[in-house]
């Protein structure tokens, strides 16, 4: 059997990467969860890969935990797409985007088709460069809760982003009524041979 050797990198770093061997029977689903064995990711998010040319350019997808839409539409589940389907280029390219809610873009690159090892159990990380970045946890962000109604009450200011309703707002042409616009104008380049 064959053995597909894909390097998975993020597209934004391009120095972290994973060395992945899947056999050619394997499904992107599959796929999937080997990536997320190298990264510590949670494997349960709503992610897609995309048959690409050398540009990166997404074509076909082929989706986990696709939306309403998507399935109406017909788009291809992971669980049901052996690699081997895709595979028409010794150096196939799959663009690949786990979590839409919180998305993490990699490019997925085929670089060598090996002969399976005997004894050898697949898939496995064949190559595994750099740490992979720490998630955006949700944990992050405010979120309320039930417990918000214990919280002392605090009394609003009328001031907004450091100006009190009461400030004099001065402009910058505030020589209008001198009869000093012109000048004021001048003072701050308004011809565009200063640029």
């Amino acid at each position: 059997m064959a053995i597909y050797r894909f390097r998975v990198t993020f597209e934004d770093y391009e120095d972290i990467y994973r060395d992945i061997d899947m056999p050619s029977k394997s499904t992107f689903v599959e796929l999937h969860q080997e990536i997320h064995k190298s990264t510590g990711y949670q494997v349960d998010a709503s992610s897609s890969f995309y048959v690409s040319n050398d540009q990166w350019k997404k074509g076909t997808e082929i989706a986990l935990m696709p939306s309403q839409r998507k399935i109406d539409a017909g788009v291809l589940l992971m669980e049901d797409i052996r690699l081997s389907k895709f595979i028409d280029d010794p150096h196939q390219k799959f663009y690949y985007i786990y979590n839409f809610d919180r998305p993490y873009d990699f490019h997925v690159e085929l670089v060598k088709i090996l002969k399976e090892e005997e004894g050898k159990e697949y898939p496995a990380i064949f190559k595994s460069v750099g740490q992979a970045p720490k998630m955006v946890a949700a944990a992050n962000f405010p979120v309320a809760s039930d417990d918000d109604e214990d919280d002392e009450y605090v009394e609003e200011s009328t001031e907004e982003y450091g100006v009190d309703e009461d400030d004099d707002y001065d402009t910058m042409d505030g020589d209008d009524e001198d009869g000093e616009e012109g000048e004021g104008q001048a003072e701050f380049g308004g011809g565009e041979e200063d640029y």
